[in-house]
């Protein structure tokens, strides 16, 4: 059977909306209203394929079900209907033999796009198209704007992120990415609640903008008269929490905002997971880590094996374990512990072509060569440990090193995945990055941490050992979707004003 050509293509789309307020309108005059309030609905397209999946083609039954969706093809003047709802699609066959013969000619008014109640009979074309032979139905929304071609779809990239609604009524693939992001969600809240920890909510408009190296954005409240700003992190009101003792074992899934570049793994408007357990230290946070993600994919995708682009990559658990440094030194041949100042290791940086002479600190240096050197080559999981005190301000110093702090970044293709430290709880060696970090942030540097006077306090109650860990959950959906930009899996990404 051949497809209605509604010659949408090549209409202008303000004709086709003229055309369909028109139609609205005979609706009206004939008394039914195009917008009604609700809908009986009984079965869902996809209960119906499965329920009746051996029902033999010709065959028809006595069934009789209510459905409900979007007109996505139309044939044969209206006989053969494609109805689509959020579990898939059945067919629609309506004739004048099954139906009243003045309802029937509603049906000139339906078009691709509107939202439609069908009540009829299961059967079985010939050809073996199950289908609802209807007996009745009902208009539920007259689709005023019609869809992209069905054979084309959405290619335009633009109105892809900025219609996110039209995305997902044309490509079940968005629709499919999404759904597995709520289920990865979900599987991490899963696997955290039987391990004992506890959900909490933390502000989001906060006074201090800490918890991470980040420009933050900046509003102001009316009633009380004083600047605020969105948080960057979950970190320090999570801390507060095991400072309090409401539990040993915390998390928090929500957003984040950072008033920072846009690219395909950068929006400024994110979520995390982060999650504190006290006794713990970061050793305890990398198997966390690894096997939650683990947990995840599993119970996700069904396998710890996953494809991203052309590369095959093993989640199962352990995962590798290299040191910052001697990563470096794998991929470089440089030992940059040797360096004892800044300037020592900005020249053996240049020995390698990286141009470091703007850090200001050996470990800048260091944090630099590895993004440059061998974040790319990480593309199976490992936990890089070990990171310089300078770009570690939360972390405490490493119990064999003062040069060195025990924080790890799991890196998976290349990106980070999640950040982690055995979290610093002295309050004085606190105050006194903070005071390092206010320096920078005084010296131009609009990504450096604020001073949180109040989580200092809190941490002068005491604080017990604690292990923290945080998470992209963009990045994650990213990696266990195969989706190549952060946009294909944030619903509503954040797009430039036309």
């Amino acid at each position: 059977m051949q497809e209605t050509n509604i010659k949408e293509s090549t209409s202008s789309i303000d004709t086709i909306r003229e055309g369909r307020i028109h139609k609205a309108q005979e609706l009206r005059e004939k008394g039914i209203n195009p917008y009604p309030y609700k809908y009986n609905k009984t079965a869902s397209a996809k209960e119906l394929q499965e329920k009746y999946k051996d029902l033999a083609s010709g065959e028809e039954t006595t069934d009789t079900y209510s459905v409900a969706g979007r007109v996505m093809a139309i044939r044969n003047s209206g006989m053969f209907i494609d109805l689509m709802d959020d579990t898939g699609k059945i067919q629609i066959f309506s004739h004048k033999q099954n139906i009243d013969s003045e309802k029937i000619k509603l049906l000139k008014l339906v078009d691709i796009g509107d939202i439609m109640g069908f009540t009829g009979d299961i059967r079985r074309t010939p050809r073996g198209e199950l289908s609802i032979k209807a007996v009745d139905f009902e208009v539920l929304t007259k689709s005023l704007k019609p869809l992209p071609e069905k054979f084309h779809g959405l290619t335009d990239v633009e109105t892809k992120y900025r219609q996110r609604y039209v995305d997902l009524i044309i490509n079940e693939e968005t629709r499919e990415t999404f759904r597995i992001r709520s289920l990865i969600i979900q599987k991490i809240r899963e696997f955290l609640a039987k391990r004992g920890y506890l959900e909490v909510d933390t502000p989001i408009l906060q006074t201090v903008a800490s918890g991470a190296n980040a420009r933050p954005f900046t509003t102001h409240h009316n009633a009380l008269d004083m600047d605020m700003t969105m948080r960057i992190a979950l970190e320090l009101y999570l801390k507060r929490l095991i400072v309090g003792g409401v539990s040993e074992r915390v998390y928090e899934i929500g957003k984040c905002f950072r008033n920072e570049g846009i690219d395909t793994r950068h929006n400024p408007e994110f979520t995390m997971i982060e999650l504190y357990q006290a006794y713990a230290d970061y050793n305890d946070m990398m198997e966390l880590t690894e096997n939650m993600v683990a947990y995840v994919a599993k119970e996700v995708l069904g396998t710890t094996k996953i494809k991203y682009g052309e590369n095959e990559i093993d989640l199962t658990p352990p995962w590798d374990r290299k040191t910052m440094i001697g990563a470096i030194e794998e991929y470089t041949g440089k030992n940059f512990m040797a360096c004892n100042n800044l300037e020592e290791a900005v020249k053996l940086a240049s020995s390698i072509n990286v141009q470091a002479e703007d850090c200001d600190s050996w470990g800048k240096v260091i944090d630099l060569v590895f993004e440059e050197k061998v974040e790319p080559h990480l593309i199976q999981p490992v936990h890089i440990i070990d990171y310089p005190k300078e770009i570690s301000p939360l972390a405490k110093v490493h119990r064999n090193n003062p040069r060195l702090t025990e924080r790890f970044e799991t890196r998976v293709n290349g990106w980070e995945i999640a950040n982690a430290f055995s979290e610093l709880t002295d309050p004085i060696d606190q105050r006194n990055r903070f005071e390092a970090q206010a320096l920078q942030k005084a010296q131009g540097d609009e990504e450096a941490m604020e001073i949180d006077e109040d989580f200092i306090n809190a941490l002068e109650y005491g604080m017990p050992p604690t292990g923290g860990m945080g998470m992209g959950i963009d990045r994650l959906v990213m990696l266990l979707t195969n989706s190549a930009t952060i946009r294909d899996v944030i619903a509503f990404p954040t797009m430039k004003n036309k």
